[in-house]
């Protein structure tokens, strides 16, 4: 006995995908589980923007609330010459070149009134002039500390760029003793040399007591301190456990 076979016309069909098409934006605009949408469209603020055949996306310095602002944006403009100057291309990927704070602060901005490269230049520095016009002094570089994620090259750049607008100036000596009390105590016992020393040397003398704590030849004293707790706590609960 022959089975029947439903057969779509072109219409049918064509029926079929839109209601396919419209049940998949209504589940994108619902979200999963109650969360924001997923889809392409929703994540991606420049979706129909693409970068010129052979262009190479280069390394960009990231800015992350820290720092000059205008000379943030001097430096992604001039990273992204081989663009070709296109402002579209200038606005989608300018959140690649922050981090952190104004990151989050980029993905979370309204694009609708952005038409050219002026309109998220300006807003950005609007949003950021605060850091500006709150000049640091010594106390704050002291507590400028040096992030896990970045490296000794990347942390005292940002650093002495803070130095810079302390006022009254410092001298070279008063900088690098500022400097040397923000270290945590991996790098202050072990940078005290740079004492009387130029800036650029404390520079060198960081970056190698940055190498010997990752190849051993300086043993970490925070990781010592972590052990040491570590291996206490574990002895706490030995013994509470030969108690029971």
């Amino acid at each position: 006995m022959e089975q029947e076979r439903t057969v779509r016309n072109p219409n049918q069909e064509e029926i079929a995908q839109k209601m396919k098409s419209i049940k998949q934006s209504l589940k994108n605009m619902q979200g999963l589980s109650g969360q924001k949408s997923v889809s392409y469209v929703d994540l991606c603020m420049f979706p129909h923007v693409h970068l010129p055949v052979g262009f190479k996306m280069p390394k960009f310095e990231k800015y992350d609330v820290y720092g000059d602002m205008i000379a943030h944006l001097k430096r992604y403009l001039n990273q992204l010459r081989g663009a070709g100057g296109k402002e579209e291309l200038l606005m989608a990927y300018f959140g690649q070149s922050l981090i952190g704070i104004a990151f989050e602060w980029c993905m979370d901005q309204d694009i609708s009134h952005w038409h050219i490269w002026d309109d998220p230049a300006q807003d950005f520095v609007r949003q950021f002039q605060y850091n500006m016009d709150i000049a640091p002094d010594r106390n704050s570089l002291t507590n400028f500390k040096k992030k896990a994620s970045e490296s000794f090259y990347e942390y005292v750049i940002k650093w002495r760029e803070q130095a810079a607008r302390v006022e009254p100036a410092m001298d070279e000596a008063k900088m690098v003793n500022v400097l040397l009390q923000a270290q945590e105590a991996d790098y202050f016992q072990n940078m005290m040399p740079v004492i009387g020393k130029p800036f650029a040397k404390a520079i060198k003398i960081g970056e190698m007591v940055e190498n010997d704590l990752k190849i051993g030849c300086i043993i970490s004293q925070s990781a010592l301190r972590a052990t040491s707790q570590a291996i206490q706590s574990g002895s706490g609960g030995l013994a509470s456990r030969k108690k029971k």
